[in-house]
């Protein structure tokens, strides 16, 4: 039974992001430098849709959300890597605060950092390795239950299987 509710879970899921792919408005510059699309994160008590940048190259991963001063609610960026590993990130040039999670490559988040410092040099670890790291508005992950456990739903994360437990 509780087999036939995560599927039918996760096929709402799928559906909002089918129907939710129009994306709202963005900060020019970011438009220009990163591709777009939306994901959706099977959180704790809903699915949430976020309009999301793709940082998928080297130089759009070191970029980042550097000197962005603003960001919209329901925006964030994702980046994408080709495989798991240990991951770091960090704030410098960055203006605002962000929740920082990190998923390993089926979308399951395996740790998040809340509410990180603009502008620090600290270094900001995955618990273990990662596949993808998803940049929030600061206060987003608390707010809308995201924790360890959600799951990331978006291209590659839609044909991992799920988790039997």
């Amino acid at each position: 039974m509780r087999g036939f509710a995560i599927s039918k879970r996760r096929s709402a899921c799928l559906l909002f992001a089918l129907v939710a792919l129009a994306s709202g408005a963005a900060a020019q510059d970011l438009d220009e430098a990163f591709d777009r699309d939306v994901l959706i994160i099977d959180a704790a008590f809903a699915c949430l849709r976020f309009d999301i940048w793709l940082a998928v190259d080297r130089e759009q991963q070191n970029r980042g959300l550097m000197h962005v001063r603003e960001m919209p609610a329901t925006s964030g960026m994702l980046f994408v890597y080709e495989r798991n590993a240990t991951r770091s990130m960090w704030m410098k040039n960055t203006y605002i605060s962000l929740d920082i999670a990190f998923a390993r490559d089926d979308g399951r988040i395996v740790n998040i950092q809340r509410n990180t410092e603009p502008l620090s040099e600290l270094s900001i670890r995955s618990s273990e390795p990662a596949t993808y790291v998803l940049e929030l508005n600061a206060g987003v992950t608390e707010a809308m239950s995201i924790e360890p456990g959600s799951r990331l739903l978006w291209g590659p994360t839609l044909d991992a299987r799920e988790d039997e437990e």
